[in-house]
């Protein structure tokens, strides 16, 4: 009863929720029947408009009139900028500022405004490419006759004619085509349509009902009503925005979904915003830095009330006749010094961290390492934001299929009737191990194939297997020919294989919409194609339906061996050596498909045609229908043999993987091939290892149900949250690796898939049945959540993972549970459309320019041409982003923290009084942000081969050691150090001390002088000592700070600007009768001095004690350095180069099976902590 009640409220439910989704109704030829109000949806208030879109689309965010105040919006969203913003409030306020007012707004409209001439330039480029799109022509009937119209001006039920080669400038179903076919195809996928004869567009008036606009780029189920008759409609009858025509003349189509409700655009959506893990920590160590600075500065302001109150008031010299009581005036010192301490978050970093990062963002364009010139294809960063972010990838998800691997399918192996034809070695030349197919006049000259044997066995014409075999690829596919021959298929897989047939005698010539006409040998012949029951991802399989020219009725089926071998009649032959084969091809990392054949009665057939044509018409769950149909004649199959594609990996890819996993990053490859050629390509591509203990969703499935189901027992108030990181999933020692497939995972995932129906089940006033602990289904959120948890915790245990036959939302569910769980900086890499969810969804993603269109770099952060350069892009420039941006930010806040707490010592002696010069508006703009700056942009612990030859370099950036609150409170604390020795050693320098002109020089400025020059050459100095890799321009940036330094110092008091600007330079000679008393000069080197040797001392220490990995790196480098042999002129050798110049190879252990692993030495000291080969090429 039970299940009889679940299973009539499923269908019921199903039912409902199709004519829900069947909302979408269009008239073709009847633009006013979509105006009706019955159309009409509520816009804003009484506002009101039609629901179906326009065919203009708007990708950009600004127009003339939005643009300021929707930029300025965006930017003050950021709290530094709201912060500078209140400032410059503050200072126009005459009570209180301390500062000229411009001093803060120069600064921040510079900022402003270079961030909105780049967002500027951004969108104008948007404009463009909107305007070009929407500006586009193409061909619309009105008032009986097609007329040249613009995009923007489509609208929905309009009629479109396209031509070879047009774009599709909205979702449209087909209604002919100029084929005598009646087919269309476009770049990406092979639609059918519908007779050309059945459909007069002129006159058509048909009524289309269909799924409301949606993002299912794999699913469209409708219904059209014409001459009353109802035609099911399909994906297969759509051709997609954003598509191109091909291989057709002319063909015509309806407008269905017209601008932002096609499925492009729909799938498009807003590109989430990424932010750095240091951007996000900028953002805390701000607030606690403003906390710092209004604890300070009401901290003065409460000793300048009392001040004023005990001293300020009776000195009658400071009397300013305003009569402010103590309290008032506290107040006003405190907006006073929010003013003068602002420099501890000066505006001057944010734009020195774009600069940075912009000039991080060209070095990885030029850089020449990262470009591809097969292609003429250099590195992208499309991104200017992410850079160090580079330097701290814990998780990289990859795709298979030309990421790791090429995408060039090749035919290299089949077995027919048990016999398997495979390359041949042979000890002949290169050139005559290739069969040559002169006999044939349409072979491919770029098909290669070694076995002589096979082209014997077909050309002798007894072998019927051989022959079915080859007759079956060149007429079971989806493959579209044009005039000159070439194939255009919707896979390589099914190019590959038409064009295998092709060679070896079965030429696929032409088809239409009935019938397909290949070439057998000497004759021609066409077959009535009766149906064609198309692949997908859960069928696993594709078969085709034919009538042969003698009237037999025959199915052709090629698919997964998984499926194949579940089909196949109790009668069929060489079952267990074509699965022999199987195993073999799959271990030699090959793609196999199954071929088999089935030969159907005539009044079988019509029996199931009638089936086949009532499923196609049903609305509710369609697809499923036709797939209990297709089983009904796809099962007794006869087997025929089975073949097997190579698709190469990329070059570099075994030692990139290598490589990253040495640099402790985890690699999970996301992919929907199947189980064991994924899991062969592991190994091939390094990935997987002989000593890894492989464990297989199946095997480790009730783990986490267990720990769960011990987990019900328990108080609810006693569940924890989260598994105690203490108890493994895998307790066996050495490393593990976990293997899992899409359906595994879809029960991980199954909160979602759920929430789904349970919406669809709300809106229909109906509630979803319960679970219960025997269906293996959650039954709460906590369960929901804590199974989800497990699998990341269990996987992460694991040196790599292998998700496969797994879907693109798979693969952004995969990225979103890690970064969700385990907080750890993700990275994404593929080549295709299917990868473009998880590429937006990761931290960082990449895409490769690739076999599969640009979809994937168009959505990237970074875009290649190999997977090979991930290597170089990580372990060097992101590992020196990283380091550059850490190192920048620590050096940026000690001198700022340095320089503003002089002026908080100094209020103790000036009766907290916050008064300052222009040296607060200059140090960060001239005399003290070119140094720091370079180093942010040049700096370098090591170089770019040493950075790949030790991959343990870059784990101080996944551990976040290099910056993070520890550094920020020494810089801080370094900072307060400096200031009190730049301050007290000059105060008590001045205490009681007499010039050599027998004056005291204790004014303040002369002490001003004194100090502002220490603290010029103590930052200056600093940045020298913290500068790894010294160039002329480093040189140069220190020099020529403490030179512009002096040069403005001694024209500010110069006689000259006080003529000019009296008011404002009051000060004449002060610096220059400061800097003549030797005295003085004495007093700077000595500030100087006791401020920078604990520095020396402490890097000294560090270095030689515990010294870091790039320490020890770079000792081994002067090491081999010392070490290496100097050249020996006249010494004559006729000994060959290359075999000394090698090591030995791997051909004994090759031949062996033993694995080429090198296993771990027993070094002690510096060379077992850095290398596990002679080489040092292991970290």
């Amino acid at each position: 009863r039970k299940t009889m009640w679940d299973t009539e409220t499923t269908n019921a439910d199903t039912c409902c929720a199709v004519l829900l989704e069947m909302g979408w109704k269009v008239k073709a030829n009847d633009r006013a029947y979509h105006q009706l109000p019955e159309f009409q949806k509520k816009v804003f208030l009484c506002i009101k408009k039609s629901r179906y879109s326009g065919n203009a689309i708007k990708t950009y965010k600004y127009n003339a009139l939005t643009f300021i105040p929707l930029n300025l919006y965006e930017q003050f969203k950021r709290v530094a900028n709201v912060y500078f913003l209140a400032l410059l409030i503050l200072q126009i306020i005459p009570d209180i500022t301390t500062l000229p007012w411009y001093t803060t707004l120069i600064p921040l409209v510079v900022v402003l405004g270079i961030t909105a001439i780049k967002d500027l330039v951004d969108d104008l480029a948007r404009h463009r490419m909107d305007k070009e799109i929407n500006n586009r022509k193409t061909e619309v009937l009105l008032d009986g006759r097609f007329e040249s119209a613009k995009w923007r001006d489509v609208q929905v039920g309009d009629v479109v004619r396209l031509k070879k080669n047009d774009f599709i400038p909205a979702d449209i179903l087909m209604l002919s085509s100029s084929n005598p076919n009646s087919l269309c195809y476009v770049e990406t996928a092979e639609l059918d349509g519908f007779d050309p004869l059945t459909l007069n567009c002129v006159g058509l008036t048909g009524l289309i009902e269909c799924e409301e606009p949606n993002n299912r780029l794999d699913k469209f189920i409708g219904t059209m009503l014409w001459n009353r008759e109802r035609y099911p409609l399909d994906l297969d009858n759509m051709l997609l925005r954003g598509c191109k025509i091909r291989n057709t003349d002319v063909c015509h189509g309806l407008v269905i979904f017209a601008g932002a409700d096609t499925k492009i655009m729909k799938n498009g959506g807003k590109t989430r915003f990424k932010r750095t893990k240091i951007d996000e920590l900028m953002n805390y160590m701000v607030y606690t830095i403003f906390a710092l600075l209004v604890l300070v500065a009401a901290g003065l302001a409460i000793g300048h009330t009392f001040w004023y109150d005990q001293i300020g008031a009776k000195a009658w010299y400071l009397f300013d006749g305003k009569g402010y009581s103590a309290s008032h005036r506290g107040f006003l010192s405190f907006w006073g010094y929010i003013i003068v301490l602002n420099t501890m978050v000066p505006i001057s970093l944010y734009v020195s961290v774009e600069v940075i990062r912009l000039g991080q963002s060209k070095f990885i364009n030029w850089d020449l390492q990262m470009y591809y010139a097969d292609k003429d294809t250099p590195a992208k960063a499309r991104t200017t934001t992410l850079n160090e972010q580079l330097g701290q990838i814990e998780y990289i998800f990859s795709d298979k299929t030309g990421t790791l691997t090429q995408n060039i399918m090749q035919f290299k192996k089949c077995t027919i009737a048990g016999r398997s034809y495979v390359h041949k070695t042979s000890s002949h030349k290169q050139k005559n191990k290739y069969i040559i197919f002169t006999w044939n006049r349409y072979a491919d000259k770029m098909f290669q194939f070694m076995d002589h044997s096979l082209v014997a066995t077909v050309r002798s014409g007894k072998d019927k297997d051989a022959m079915e075999f080859f007759k079956l690829l060149s007429l079971c596919h989806t493959v579209m020919v044009d005039e000159d021959m070439v194939y255009q298929a919707a896979s390589p897989d099914e190019g590959a294989l038409v064009t295998a047939a092709r060679n070896f005698g079965y030429v696929f010539l032409n088809r239409t919409q009935d019938t397909i006409t290949i070439q057998e040998g000497d004759k021609e012949n066409s077959y009535e194609m009766l149906a064609l029951l198309d692949f997908n991802s859960d069928r696993k399989r594709m078969s085709i339906i034919l009538r042969f020219p003698d009237g037999r009725i025959r199915l052709y089926c090629k698919g997964a061996d998984t499926v194949i071998y579940e089909r196949l009649s109790a009668e069929s032959k060489h079952t267990k050596s074509t699965q022999t084969a199987l195993d073999i091809f799959a271990n030699e990392t090959l793609r196999t498909l199954c071929l088999c054949y089935k030969d159907i009665s005539a009044g079988e057939y019509e029996a199931w045609e009638r089936r086949h044509k009532e499923a196609q018409v049903v609305l509710a769950d369609r697809d499923a229908a036709l797939d209990r149909v297709y089983e009904d004649i796809e099962k007794n199959l006869m087997l025929i043999g089975a073949t097997a594609i190579e698709d190469k990996l990329q070059d570099g890819v075994p030692e990139t993987i290598a490589k990253l996993a040495k640099a402790d990053i985890k690699i999970w490859v996301l992919t929907g091939d199947k189980k064991e050629t994924a899991e062969n390509i592991g190994y091939s591509c390094s990935l997987l290892t002989d000593d890894m203990q492989i464990h297989y969703g199946e095997d480790v499935k009730s783990v986490p149900l267990v720990h769960i189901q011990s987990a019900r027992v328990q108080p609810q108030s006693n569940r924890p949250g989260k598994r105690k990181p203490a108890d493994p999933f895998f307790t066996q020692t050495g490393k593990n690796a976990l293997i899992i497939t899409g359906g595994w995972l879809n029960e991980i995932l199954y909160e979602k898939k759920k929430k789904r129906r349970r919406l669809r089940l709300r809106r229909l006033g109906r509630r979803l049945p319960p679970s219960s602990p025997q269906d293996g289904q959650p039954m709460n959120d906590w369960e929901k959540e804590q199974r989800q948890v497990d699998f990341v915790d269990m996987a992460c245990e694991c040196e790599a993972v292998i998700c496969c036959r797994v879907t693109p939302k798979q693969k952004a569910n995969v990225v979103s549970l890690v970064k969700k769980y385990k907080k750890a900086v993700t990275l994404s890499i593929g080549d295709g459309a299917n990868d473009v969810n998880m590429i937006k969804t990761a931290d960082i993603g990449v895409g490769i320019s690739g076999q599969e269109g640009m979809q994937a770099v168009m959505s990237s952060d970074y875009a290649f041409a190999q997977f090979r350069y991930l290597e170089r892009l990580l372990l060097v420039h992101g590992r020196w982003s990283y380091i550059r941006m850490c190192k920048f930010l620590r050096f940026f806040f000690f001198k700022n923290f340095a320089f503003t707490l002089v002026h908080f010592w100094f209020s103790f002696f000036s009766g907290y009084s916050s008064q300052v010069n222009w040296f607060i508006t200059l140090y960060n703009l001239c005399y003290s942000s070119l140094p720091v700056l370079l180093v942010g942009l040049l700096d370098q612990d090591v170089n770019d081969k040493l950075s790949l030859r030790f991959p343990k370099l870059y784990l101080p950036g996944q551990q976040g050691s290099l910056f993070n609150y520890k550094n920020f409170f020494i810089s801080l604390f370094h900072g307060i150090f400096v200031s009190l020795i730049i301050f007290f050693i000059p105060y008590g320098a001045f205490l009681q001390t007499m010039g050599q002109d027998g004056e005291a020089p204790s004014d303040y400025q002369s002490f001003a002088v004194v100090t502002a020059s220490s603290l010029i050459f103590i930052v200056n100095l600093q940045i020298s000592l913290d500068t790894s890799y010294w160039t002329f321009v480093n040189c140069f940036a220190v020099l020529g700070s403490i030179a512009i330094y002096f040069g403005i110092m001694f024209d500010i008091h110069s006689a000259g600007i006080h003529v000019i600007f009296p008011a404002y330079f009051t000060f004449t000679g002060a610096a220059s009768n400061a800097l003549r008393q030797p005295y003085l000069w004495l007093t700077i080197v000595l500030t100087v001095g006791i401020s920078l040797l604990p520095v020396i001392c402490i890097q000294f220490l560090s270095k030689t004690i515990w010294p870091s990995v790039g320490d020890q790196v770079r000792n081994l480098e002067r090491e081999e350095r010392e070490k290496a042999p100097a050249f020996q002129r006249g010494r004559r050798s006729r000994r060959s180069g290359y075999a000394f110049s090698h090591s030995q190879g791997y051909a004994d252990l090759i031949s062996s099976g033993r694995s080429i692993r090198r296993k771990p030495t027993g070094r002690a000291g510096l060379q077992q902590s850095i290398r596990e080969v002679p080489h040092a090429e292991n970290i």
